[in-house]
């Protein structure tokens, strides 16, 4: 009798014990940006305590232009996970030196390097896989420059126009003192001619 029964089926269901929320877009602040340059290399940095070279990593090594300002900045990302380990303005001050020995590497100081998030001073130094690309990264790289201190340059003018506008106004304020004055001369003078009269009735 047992072989006969009905067994009901059972129909098992799961439900997620954590649920996932809405896929959050991440930005990387390159949206904005034009590439300019892109190189395969490997980056060092300088470690005072120790005096010797650190390396930071290999990737892609990129001079990005903002769309808007123009200003062209360094960045450099890691092999895989991706994660930042040059990031600066590209500055007139710089200074691309060659690696003793070395004909595809270069040597230069930065006031304000941000991979880490907070601006330090670093040497860095980066490695091509020939001498011609590292010739093609100093190219682009002193084209930064000139790009960057072209947008720096009206600043000069803008404040001597200020200063114009500074002497101008001063030259306005003396003009409309200058007739304040010459009433009072004026009354002066007939003050004194007057006392002059009377001085002669007496």
């Amino acid at each position: 009798m047992a072989d006969t029964e009905h067994t009901e089926e059972v129909d098992p269901q799961f439900e997620p014990v954590i649920k996932l929320t809405d896929q959050v877009e991440t930005k990387t602040h390159e949206e904005d940006e034009d590439a300019l340059f892109k190189m395969r290399a490997k980056l060092f940095r300088f470690e005072t305590t120790s005096s010797e070279w650190k390396e930071r990593g290999t990737g892609d090594v990129r001079l990005l232009q903002h769309k808007t300002t123009k200003k062209v900045r360094l960045v450099m990302r890691r092999d895989k996970t991706l994660k930042v380990c040059a990031n600066h303005s590209i500055t007139s001050d710089m200074r691309l030196m060659p690696n003793i020995g070395s004909d595809r590497s270069w040597v230069w100081k930065v006031a304000a390097d941000v991979s880490e998030g907070e601006p330090t001073a670093e040497t860095l130094a980066i490695r091509f896989a020939n001498a011609d690309n590292a010739q093609s990264f100093k190219s682009e790289f002193e084209k930064a420059q000139k790009i960057n201190t072209s947008k720096e340059e009206p600043a000069v003018p803008a404040a001597e126009e200020t200063k114009e506008e500074e002497v101008k106004e001063d030259e306005a304020k003396d003009e409309t003192k200058e007739p304040e004055e010459a009433t009072e001369e004026a009354k002066e003078a007939a003050e004194a001619k007057e006392e002059g009269k009377e001085t002669k009735e007496d």
